[in-house]
C-alpha cells in the first residue's frame, strides 16, 4: 500500500491506494517544518490519522509539504513519516513540485500555489528550473491567505473596513486589537490565524463586492508586481494556479492577471487528485 500526500500550512490531503488499487481520501492538519517540529508532526498523525488506516502495512510515502525546501525542513517531516510509518519507504518533496506535477504533468510551463502561503516557478516537465523565493509570510507571501489576512486584519484594527462588515467581523470572531497582536506575536501558527480571514472575506463576498474585489486586488496585484513579472518572457506562459485562495477568487485573478497580459491555464483547489493519477502514471512506465 502507498500513500501520496499534499501538504499546506494549513491543512494535509492524502491519499491511500491499497492492495486492491482502491483510493481512500482523508485529511489532516498541515505540517510546515518551519513551525512544526518533529515531535509534534508525531503526536498530531497519530491522533488524526484514520483509525482503519495499518500504518505498518504501508510501503511507500511519497509527501509533498509546504517548507520542504531544504535538507534540514526534509528531515523534520521525514523523521516524523518514519516514526509514523515504519516499514515505508519515506519520499518527501516541496509542495511546489507537487503543483507543477498536477498542474503541468510531464509538459513544462509556469505554476504557482495561492493558498495560506505563495510560491511559483518556471518547470521544464521535469525538474523546477526557475523559483523566485516568495520570502514567507512575514517579508513576501503576495497574494496569499495570509497576506490577504493581513489586510484584512489591518483594516479592521484602523477603521478601515465597511462598517457592516466591520461588525459582523466581530460578531464572528469578537477580537479586539490587543487580543490581534497577542495571536500574530505570542501563540504559535501566526500565518494559518491571519490565513483564516480570507475565507470570512470570501464568505461575505457578495455583500461587500467593492470592497471584496479591491482587496483581493491589491493583494494579486502585489503578487504580480513582486514575483511573477519577474520571470524572463512571463506572458509566453499561462499562469496555473493551485490553491484555495487562487481558486476561490479565481474570478479576481483572472482579471489581474489580464491586465498583466498573462493568460489563464489550469486552475484547481487541491492537487492531490491530479498528483494522484500522477504518481499512478509513472509508476505505470516502470
Amino acid at each position: 500500500m502507498i500513500v501520496i500526500a499534499d501538504g499546506g500550512s494549513t491543512k494535509t490531503n492524502w491519499c491511500l491506494i491499497n492492495e486492491a488499487g482502491r483510493k481512500i481520501l482523508f485529511n489532516t492538519e498541515g505540517y510546515n517544518p518551519y513551525f512544526s517540529k518533529t515531535e509534534y508532526i508525531i503526536e498530531s498523525l497519530r491522533k488524526s490519522l484514520p483509525d482503519h488506516l495499518e500504518t505498518e502495512k504501508l510501503t511507500e510515502v511519497n509527501y509533498y509539504g509546504a517548507g520542504c525546501s531544504t535538507e534540514t525542513n526534509r528531515k523534520i517531516v521525514s523523521d516524523a513519516m518514519q516514526e509514523v510509518f515504519p516499514n515505508a519507504k519515506i519520499n518527501i518533496g516541496h509542495d511546489l513540485m507537487a503543483s507543477c506535477r498536477a498542474l503541468l504533468g510531464d509538459e513544462p510551463g509556469f505554476a504557482a500555489i495561492l493558498g495560506t502561503g505563495t510560491n511559483s516557478c518556471l518547470y521544464d516537465g521535469k525538474d523546477i528550473t526557475l523559483n523566485i523565493d516568495s520570502l514567507g509570510y512575514f517579508l513576501g507571501d503576495e497574494g496569499s491567505g495570509c497576506f490577504i489576512g493581513k489586510k484584512i486584519l489591518g483594516d479592521y484594527m484602523k477603521g478601515y473596513m465597511p462598517k457592516g462588515l466591520r461588525e459582523t467581523f466581530y460578531d464572528n470572531f469578537a477580537l479586539t486589537n490587543e487580543d490581534i497582536f497577542d495571536h500574530i506575536y505570542n501563540k504559535p501558527l501566526p500565518n494559518r490565524f491571519c490565513a483564516g480571514f480570507s475565507k470570512f472575506l470570501y464568505d461575505f463576498k457578495d455583500n461587500y463586492e467593492d470592497y471584496t474585489f479591491n482587496t483581493i486586488d491589491y493583494a494579486f496585484t502585489a503578487f504580480f508586481d513582486n514575483l511573477v513579472i519577474h520571470y524572463p518572457n512571463y506572458k509566453d506562459y499561462k499562469l496555473n494556479c493551485v490553491g484555495s485562495v487562487g481558486y476561490s477568487f479565481r474570478d479576481v485573478l483572472s482579471v489581474v492577471a489580464d491586465r498583466y497580459e498573462m493568460g489563464i491555464g489550469k486552475i484547481i483547489r487541491s492537487p492531490i487528485d491530479d498528483l494522484v493519477d500522477y504518481h499512478l502514471h509513472i509508476a505505470t512506465k516502470k
